[in-house]
């Protein structure tokens, strides 16, 4: 693809996510040292504004990796070899939390739902209700599912924990800013979120929060961790530098971002997402196209759409990208070949996403399927007007 094409493209992933002029520019700024006051003052800045997005008192620490590493530092942290954690699965990334598990010698007893719904706190409340000797440490949960475009109740499932003592350990790689997520409120021992998603930054941050709780447990962690040991970040943040070589580049566009959500506002930026969730949803019923989640657990992040029958989910995709410029995620795991996902997070107007809607539109006419023209972008703009 050309770059013409390339730049002019309507970015519509789970992730990476498009990312701001304003960021690019930070980004671009010239490199400093990463043991020195400029970056010490950007880190105590950026962990601050960090706290008010996790809405916590607690440690927050940033790793250079993907969201997956910051899920893999997370069990390495507080989870022994022989230790048992309740893996609550509702998709391809609760399956990745047990794989992350079983490399660390951690049992995974996975408390699995079918794909397309969210977890039921009931039956977490159950099952820790038989673990009278407490054998289970942690419940490891995703808030947002983006292989099902499921989001997660949080709130309940923490309440579901009563006074059990396992830590309550959250991957909000792609929810955090998207969805509301309260760590003190709720208390919620570890979260896990990601730079490429509604962060509007490039691949390549973890940003984890820590809780006293969590932290008593890594003291007496008994398994190998060397990069992403979270002591020497803590250690190291007490002077203001990372125990390791930062994305130094990839945090010039964070502290951009943050800037950019604190002038927006958390709520408001969670108000847009949920407009976004509801045009596209909107948009793609009026097509006649089954969603895989229901509206009561619909993600605010991404929206996963069933294929037509007898239409390649591929097909979808490529023809998006290749005809009208507009790039969407094919399924995943087990709903790679039934599937296709419009993300909706981050810096995404709702321009992109009516021109999306009108795309998929003619796509899925050339694909032989008989629709209304024009009723998916009808509809999303009626969800449009009803918020004004």
């Amino acid at each position: 693809m050309g770059t013409a094409r390339s730049e002019s493209q309507i970015l519509l992933l789970p992730g990476p996510t498009p990312i701001p002029p304003r960021v690019l520019r930070a980004i671009g700024a010239p490199m400093i040292n990463h043991r020195g006051p400029a970056f010490k003052a950007m880190l105590e800045e950026i962990t601050g504004e960090l706290k008010e997005i996790f809405q916590t008192q607690n440690d927050v620490l940033i790793l250079t990796c993907s969201g997956t590493g910051g899920m893999e530092a997370a069990v390495a942290n507080t989870l022994s070899p022989g230790d048992k954690a309740l893996v609550i699965s509702i998709g391809a990334f609760g399956e990745r939390f047990a794989k992350i598990c079983k490399a660390y010698g951690v049992q995974a007893e996975v408390l699995d739902y079918p794909w397309g719904t969210a977890a039921n706190p009931d039956d977490i409340a159950r099952r820790l209700a038989e673990d009278q000797g407490h054998e289970i440490r942690a419940i490891l949960v995703q808030h947002n599912e983006t292989s099902t475009g499921v989001l997660n109740d949080l709130e309940a499932i923490s309440k579901a924990r009563g006074d059990h003592p396992a830590l309550l350990i959250v991957d909000s790689v792609s929810g955090m800013v998207a969805a509301d997520i309260k760590t003190d409120a709720w208390g919620l021992d570890v979260v896990i979120t990601g730079a490429q998603k509604a962060f509007m930054i490039p691949p390549g941050l973890a940003m984890v929060s820590v809780s006293s709780r969590a932290w008593e447990r890594i003291e007496a962690c008994r398994n190998s961790r060397f990069y992403f040991d979270f002591k020497a970040y803590k250690e190291f943040y007490s002077i203001g530098q990372t125990p390791f070589t930062p994305a130094v580049a990839t945090i010039y566009g964070l502290y951009e971002a943050l800037k950019m959500l604190k002038e927006e506002g958390l709520s408001k930026a969670q108000e847009r997402h949920a407009l976004y969730r509801a045009m596209v949803r909107a948009g793609v019923r009026a097509l006649g196209l089954e969603l895989v989640a229901s509206d009561a657990v619909a993600s605010p992040a991404v929206t996963t759409v069933r294929a037509p029958s007898g239409i390649s989910p591929g097909t979808i995709t490529r023809l998006m990208r290749e005809k009208y410029n507009v790039v969407i995620a094919g399924g995943q795991g087990k709903l790679k070949d039934t599937t296709f996902r419009i993300g909706h997070l981050g810096y995404v107007q709702v321009t992109d996403l009516l021109a999306a809607i009108a795309a998929l539109e003619l796509v899925l006419e050339e694909c032989g399927l008989t629709i209304e023209r024009g009723a998916g972008v009808r509809a999303a703009q009626e969800v449009i007007a009803q918020s004004n």
